[in-house]
């Protein structure tokens, strides 16, 4: 048996040299294969150019072009015009590995490919080794037969997709729908070609991001030193977790070079016994082997507001000789989940049960971070991460037109406690479904399965965004209007390749990698082969009456399904967000910079038209864009609580969406620079665990407590009918029983009444509810529209006091003040609370970190309210 190596030289001829340290001499006592990262001093040039410049690795062309100073920023005004020549060419990436005897010497020498964006030719020593074409899945290339001692010449060739593309549109004959793919903008008229190629599909453009079709090595890529055997998987399988036991199978995949008898076994934590052992003949080549642990009483994984996150550091490890080999380790949480679909009066349940506690979803959908994903930092995953949780959210859905995430962002769910509505990557649109592309996207989809199939936060496998109910199979009068493009024939051929990939192929994957999670075909779908509209008694509703179907906001209140997985509505960063890619000549909604930020064509004109319905509409820029924002966070706010108050009946509201991609007007509660909009303060709110839903119903309004506790609780509301001051004009009290994980209806109004005995343009209802002499939960309510408020002239008082990194904000006013809005000039980061009513006589104190140098006095706090903007835009004015 040779010693293992100490360190490895990898030298580029980039004309620069780097060394490579492998593992401490302490870790090399126990583990013989070795991986080396291969991710300094690449260099890149344009195909048909020498001129080599500094690459990064991850990366991607367009940001080593940004890095070299060959192109302005992307994202800065309109200069994504001007960067389209980019994916119209081929690149070339290049680097020179130094290896000796010793490396040379192992048995297998693998180079792994975790991610290649996306046609490429890839060359050791001149000598084409591989050829790629989906950017979702890993590469593996045995190479040891093609190395030399020495000096070693490695280049990835990348051929433009685009070229690409064209080449499969004229191949296939005529084109396939896809909504998004802004073909125009890439210069390519009406060929939309971003179906063809496996590839983030929002890289072609959608309807809240730009078209910047990259390319490059957006993945680590590692060369792996074999002696004997490897641990290529091992999945945990839980059959069987309750509070008794947890029963699993660690279902391990080793790779055999040198066929023998083996030592297998699985440890947790620092604990040195293992949970199982066992000795066994392995041959020659890919290996299954099983092996079963339970764990007594486990400590389970909950999700985020339900339980702690428990979490197992599980590792497989494999032995020859008294000798590991190699190690493989998951953070494993524990816990039973489970899609629950039954039958009843009304259609059917759609719900997910955890360690066999229902749960009421609380989320939204989320997207790529960045255009160029290598700029998303281990920080900014945390941070979006982190800011779902403090929001109160329990799940994310991971949107099918984006990638299969990094596993830090699933691992950071585990932590977090969110639940993961995992989407294939396919939306919008309909793909080819030839024999080449499908074993592509099979491989690809074991690749994704397999690699965090581990992770507690799954919770479902979907197989794609929106196409079902786009293309709407069997029904001409449904749909997008996508069918009458085609003949008969093609028809047929376009769905037998849908239903080939999504009812066929995908589940099967499933059924045979993960099969104790649930499949679901299509989001939305009222079930398998039934599709979905907004009023499905079963499956999951995309509701878009309100923004796209331009329906007023009540008309959350009348479209409630068993699963609320997409609704939204618009608004545009804040001030000092859009400072950062605009130029003051911008500052207009109708400017080309802003329009050009705002992909959802009539998106900013929408904004317009329902602020003139509900709001004033100011003249200031950053008056307006306060007033957008709140009114976005309203509309959200009205649907979440909505739904809630519709438990059991509906058990899941995920709005749409919590992030950006780019600085643009979009539908995100978190913009592009992680600035809080209105809407993720307020969403925060009305995902607490105990809410107050308000359900205009007719004549009479419908109060509702919401609880997301897991145990009932005797409670005490009081609702009080107040003016502007703060005095009592009418009101009542009386008993509540919240259900565990219910919603109860506590009171109703008749508002006819209301109007009758009071100005309501000068009062507002208030509910308290109380529990163990605390207020569990505080909302209030005005009879009509914002614009209508007749909303005194005053600002809340403010006094601050700074200790060490954290100023603490107090506000109080004498008279009601609407939607404070807090900021701080050139400095970013979220309050505790923004955005909020101060009523009468109260105070309320917000904080904010700060960094300990900065010093910040009163002054220094700015303010904006709606009696501002109310008084200031008054219609008499």
């Amino acid at each position: 048996m040779k010693k293992p190596v100490l360190f490895v030289i990898i030298s580029c001829f980039c004309s620069l040299i780097v060394l490579v340290s492998c593992k401490t001499s302490e870790s090399l006592k126990y583990e013989i294969n070795e991986r080396i990262r291969l991710d300094s001093n690449w260099t890149f040039c344009m195909k048909g150019d020498s001129s080599l410049m500094p690459a990064t690795i991850p990366g991607c062309v367009h940001t080593d072009l940004l890095t070299n100073g060959k192109i302005p920023e992307p994202f800065y005004r309109n200069n994504e015009k001007q960067l389209q020549w980019i994916d119209k060419e081929d690149w070339i990436y290049r680097c020179v590995l130094t290896l000796d005897s010793n490396q040379l010497s192992h048995n297998l020498v693998n180079l792994n490919f975790k991610g290649l964006d996306t046609y490429t030719k890839v060359l050791l020593n001149g000598r084409r080794i591989l050829t790629t074409d989906n950017m979702f899945r890993c590469w593996t290339k045995e190479v040891k037969q093609y190395l030399r001692e020495g000096n070693n010449t490695l280049e990835v060739e990348f051929i433009s997709p685009v070229k690409r593309g064209l080449e499969k549109l004229a191949e296939l004959g005529y084109g396939l729908p896809s909504a998004n793919d802004q073909s125009e903008v890439g210069g390519l008229g009406d060929k939309k070609i971003s179906v063809f190629t496996r590839k983030a599909p929002y890289h072609f453009g959608w309807d809240w991001g730009p078209r910047f079709v990259t390319s490059g090595v957006w993945r680590p890529v590692e060369l792996e030193f074999i002696d004997y055997a490897k641990i290529e998987d091992v999945y945990f399988q839980q059959s069987l977790v309750n509070a008794y036991e947890a029963t699993i199978d660690a279902v391990m995949e080793i790779d055999v070079w040198a066929g023998g008898e083996y030592t297998l076994a699985i440890h947790s934590g620092t604990d040195p016994d293992p949970l199982v052992v066992r000795k066994i003949g392995l041959e020659q080549g890919i290996n299954s082997i099983t092996l079963p642990f339970t764990i007594n009483k486990p400590e389970l994984w909950w999700p985020n507001g339900m339980g702690e996150q428990k979490l197992y550091n599980f590792r497989a490890s494999l032995m020859l000789d008294n000798v590991v080999l190699d190690t493989l380790g998951h953070r494993i949480g524990l816990r039973s989940l489970e899609l629950v679909r039954k039958p009843d009066s009304l259609g059917a349940s759609f719900y997910f049960a955890v360690n066999g506690v229902p749960v009421f979803v609380k989320g939204a959908n989320y997207i790529p971070n960045d255009n160029f994903l290598n700029r998303v930092t281990p920080e900014k995953y945390e941070y979006i991460v982190r800011s779902a949780a403090e929001a109160h959210m329990n799940m994310l859905r991971v949107w099918g037109g984006g990638i299969y995430e990094n596993d830090l962002f699933y691992e950071l769910c585990d932590r977090y406690g969110l639940l993961i509505w995992q989407d294939f990557m396919f939306a919008c649109s309909m793909y080819p479904g030839d024999d080449a592309f499908l074993k592509n996207v099979r491989n690809e989809a074991i690749d994704n399965v397999k690699r965090i199939r581990n992770h507690a936060s799954i919770a479902l496998w979907c197989g794609n965004n929106e196409i079902d109910a786009a293309w709407c199979e069997g029904d001409m009068s449904c749909g997008w209007g996508w069918k009458q493009h085609y003949n008969q024939s093609q028809r047929e051929a376009i769905w037998h390749s849908y239903d080939t990939l999504f009812y066929h192929m995908l589940p099967d994957i499933i059924s045979l990698y993960d099969p104790t999670r649930a499949y679901w075909p299509s989001s939305p779908l009222a079930d398998w082969g039934e599709h979905s509209s907004y009023s499905s008694a079963k499956g999951d509703i995309h509701y878009w009456g309100v923004w796209h179907g331009n329906e007023p906001f009540d008309a959350f209140y009348r479209n409630i399904g068993r699963f609320m997985s997409e609704y939204g509505f618009q608004s545009l960063p804040g001030f000092q967000s859009i400072g950062k890619f605009t130029l003051p000549e911008d500052w207009d909604l109708e400017s080309t910079v802003l329009l050009s930020h705002q992909r959802s064509g009539y998106g900013n004109s929408r904004i317009v038209d329902y602020m003139k319905k509900l709001y004033p509409v100011p003249d200031d820029f950053r008056e307006l864009l306060y007033v957008g924002q709140v009114m976005q966070a309203e509309a959200i706010k009205s649907a979440i609580l909505a739904h809630r108050a519709a438990k059991p009946y509906c058990m899941g509201t995920m709005y749409w969406q919590i992030n950006d991609c780019w600085p643009a007007a979009s539908w995100s509660s978190i913009d592009y620079y992680g600035s809080w909009k209105a809407l993720h303060y307020l969403a925060g709110k009305a995902y607490e665990p105990v809410t107050i839903s308000f359900f205009p119903d007719g004549r009479e309004l419908r109060v509702f407590l919401n609880n997301d506790l897991l145990t009932s609780d005797k409670m005490t509301f009081q609702y009080t009918i107040r003016n502007f001051k703060g005095e009592t004009l009418t009101g009542s009290e009386g008993n509540a029983v919240s259900d565990p994980y219910g919603a109860v209806e506590i009171f109703d109004i008749d508002t006819d009444s209301i109007k009758n005995a009071f100005d309501t343009r000068e009062i507002y209802l208030q509910v308290d509810v109380n529990s163990k002499n605390k207020i569990s939960a505080r909302d209030i309510y005005f009879f009509g529209d914002p614009k209508d408020l007749a909303l005194p002239v005053v600002d809340a008082s403010v006094s601050t006091k700074q200790t060490g990194d954290k100023l603490n904000i107090t506000l109080g006013s004498d008279q009601l003040v609407k939607n404070v809005y807090l900021w701080i000039d050139g400095f970013e980061g979220h309050f505790s609370d923004n955005y909020f009513d101060l009523l009468p006589g109260e105070e309320i104190t917000v904080s904010i970190d700060i960094p300990g140098d900065k010093k910040i006095a009163d002054q220094d706090i700015h303010m904006l309210t709606m009696n501002t903007i109310l008084n200031k835009y008054k219609e008499d004015k």
